[in-house]
């Protein structure tokens, strides 16, 4: 009961510093609360990259390894005129990895065509995806549908001209919906659409299915080469459940080598790229942005932390003849320093209540202006409220220990 009504009178001192020094106190909360901004919106953001990089992940699959003529990760000292004279992945290689591989799940060859004109009647799509895959592929992606379906086994053999087209193809070329079962033309060819993918929006590798018209590579090979290296043919390997990537990419790295009858002397001629190698790149980013916002949120906090001890200071000066009077009448020295402490945390914690709130603005503008959620976790809260009462223990330590040590009668005289 002491202690509760010695925070009520410490917290009631708090308002009435704050309600007769507006300017002040404003002035010296501003550090603080920026601060706390800083370290929550900081952590905050880094959750959400890490949020969305995860949902790439699970879009190209956590075990899946991509056999391309490129690394995806590149330095200036990577001998890019080595890779330039790689050859691109072939049909042939494709077929001796379905048959001989122990650890696939399931293989696919895919290939790409950016930035296409697609038309429907008096609608237009620009900068249309079209990409060729074997059957397999609904098995090395993952996507969910809207509408419809995917190619079942006899139309990826016979290449039907059947597709599968992305939300925002379906939207722009449809907008009266029914876009399952209608005809389009595309690459000189009529096709009947099955089915629709479910929207995903983009994503921090810019992964997204909304604007892709999928087709049976057997179909794309009557009407294109498809082992053509500008079409960036790649073959894709999924891993059994059970098995590491690691496992895989070993035994794909062999077969590979087999195929292409490497030497034990020759280095590869292929690309094995995985999602790892992207999310351990963005690692590094990510640890960067959380040591730099952590650096600059606790610096403003520190400076914040001054301005709240200049505060207690003030108020200590200020409060002397009520201190001498407490002290004469019995408090402990231990009430007068928790008092001011007390006091201390409260400008903090509102300060860092300030800065969590500056950050639920921001989440929902961000939200509304570009549809992207920002991840706030509750340890972000705690973490940045936690330094808030960090930084008011330390501000307010030295005024309450000097107010703690004042002498009665000396405080009482005082004017």
């Amino acid at each position: 009961m002491i202690f509760l009504k010695l925070f009520r009178e410490s917290f009631l001192f708090a308002y009435d510093a704050l309600r007769q020094n507006k300017l002040r106190t404003f002035l010296s909360l501003v550090g603080v609360t920026i601060g706390i901004f800083l370290i929550i919106f900081v952590f905050s953001a880094v959750d959400t990259l890490k949020n969305n990089l995860q949902k790439s992940v699970n879009k190209l699959g956590s075990n899946s390894i991509y056999i391309q003529k490129w690394p995806w990760v590149n330095n200036e000292d990577s001998p890019w005129w080595k890779y330039l004279q790689r050859p691109t992945p072939k049909l042939r290689e494709f077929d001796e990895l379905q048959k001989r591989s122990q650890t696939a799940l399931a293989v696919s060859y895919e290939i790409s065509i950016d930035n296409r004109i697609v038309k429907y009647q008096s609608h237009t799509v620009e900068g249309a995806q079209i990409d060729a895959t074997s059957h397999d592929h609904d098995k090395t992606w993952n996507f969910d549908f809207e509408d419809g379906r995917y190619f079942t086994e006899m139309e990826s053999r016979s290449g039907s001209p059947v597709t599968v087209i992305g939300h925002d193809i379906a939207a722009d070329l449809f907008p009266d919906g029914g876009a399952v079962g209608k005809a389009l033309k595309i690459m000189g060819r009529n096709v009947t659409v099955i089915g629709v993918f479910k929207k995903e929006g983009s994503d921090i590798l810019g992964i997204s299915d909304d604007k892709e018209i999928l087709l049976p590579l057997n179909f794309a090979k009557n009407v294109i080469d498809v082992q053509n290296a500008s079409y960036n043919p790649q073959i894709v390997v999924r891993g059994k459940n059970g098995l590491s990537d690691l496992e895989v990419e070993s035994e794909v790295r062999g077969l590979m080598r087999s195929i292409r009858r490497l030497g034990p002397n020759n280095e590869d001629n292929f690309a094995l790229n995985k999602t790892t190698i992207l999310s351990n790149q963005l690692d590094i980013v990510f640890n960067v942005l959380t040591k730099v916002g952590g650096f600059i949120g606790l610096f403003s906090i520190l400076v914040g932390g001054f301005g709240i001890a200049n505060i207690m200071f003030v108020s200590v000066k200020e409060r002397t003849n009520i201190i001498g009077i407490q002290k004469s009448l019995g408090s402990k020295n231990y009430f007068i320093l928790l008092q001011f402490l007390i006091e201390s945390i409260v400008l903090c914690v509102m300060g860092g209540l300030f800065g969590l709130g500056m950050v639920l603005a921001v989440a929902a503008l961000v939200k509304a202006g570009t549809d992207v959620q920002i991840v706030l976790d509750i340890k972000n809260i705690i973490r940045g409220i936690s330094y808030s009462i960090i930084i008011g223990m330390l501000s307010g330590i030295i005024p309450a220990y000097f107010a703690a040590k004042l002498d009665p009668v000396e405080a009482i005289r005082s004017n």
